[in-house]
């Protein structure tokens, strides 16, 4: 089945599909597991998520320093999580409402894929990043079952493989660090396919050449230095050399 263009996904279909269905919730599992995998709950941190990714936050409420579930306004926003305080708030795609450099662990799920501005995003994600901070980008992957049916979310948008997201986040100054897929079982409801879910997602972990899972995840920390180029190094021989040709500072107080 052809995947649709880049459009968001209604929210209140999204919250269905997660919480209200044995398949999404078999999904949310899986992928959440693996985004604890390589970032177990850590203390202090401020941990966001962009597009749908507060299924997979929930692991981090009880001691993250603060946890924000962004949601872009096409999609629309749900208060989560279910019982407590809210801490998901509706923003504009490419302008968040957090100061820059503020966030550590950031997670992006159902947002790259079906963003209109990809570019604009993508500096959003970079802006918002402090020192030392990660990204997580977990996004449908073209050569899964997954992206090719669109009775779940990740058959909406663009697919990618993992090559392509690299690249793309290359573009934006990303360096990737990790990658990992999930979902490794057909996107069914039948009983037989939820019941065995677990032993597939183990599997296909070891022999993930052979299966294709649904999704890709690719963890990337923020570049902040340009690329060295050739000869930079030569031709700026001294750097506190050009600190001498600007002006002094003025001694008065401003």
């Amino acid at each position: 089945m052809e995947t649709h263009s880049a459009m968001h996904l209604d929210v209140l279909d999204l919250r269905n599909f997660y919480y209200r269905t044995q398949l999404g919730r078999v999904a949310q599992k899986a992928i959440r597991d693996q985004v604890v995998a390589l970032w177990p709950p850590a203390k202090g941190r401020t941990v966001a998520g962009f597009g749908f990714a507060v299924p997979l936050l929930r692991p981090y409420l009880a001691d993250a320093r603060r946890v924000i579930g962004l949601m872009p306004a096409p999609q629309g926003v749900m208060h989560w999580p279910a019982g407590m305080a809210n801490v998901s708030v509706l923003c504009e795609e490419t302008q968040w409402p957090l100061e820059t450099g503020i966030v550590d662990r950031l997670v992006l799920m159902h947002g790259l894929e079906t963003s209109e501005n990809p570019t604009a995003l993508l500096n959003e994600c970079w802006r918002v990043l402090g020192p030392g901070g990660r990204a997580l980008f977990v996004v449908p992957n073209r050569s899964g079952l997954w992206s090719r049916s669109d009775a779940t979310p990740f058959g909406y948008g663009r697919p990618y493989s993992m090559r392509q997201l690299d690249a793309q986040l290359r573009r934006h100054s990303f360096a990737a660090e990790r990658h990992q897929s999930a979902l490794f079982i057909p996107p069914s409801g039948r009983r037989f396919w939820l019941r065995t879910a677990n032993a597939w997602e183990k599997l296909g972990h070891r022999v993930s050449t052979v299966l294709a899972g649904g999704v890709l995840l690719l963890e990337v920390s923020k570049q902040v230095q340009a690329p060295q180029r050739p000869g930079l190094a030569v031709s700026v021989k001294s750097p506190l050399q050009v600190l001498d040709a600007l002006p002094k500072p003025s001694a008065e107080p401003a």
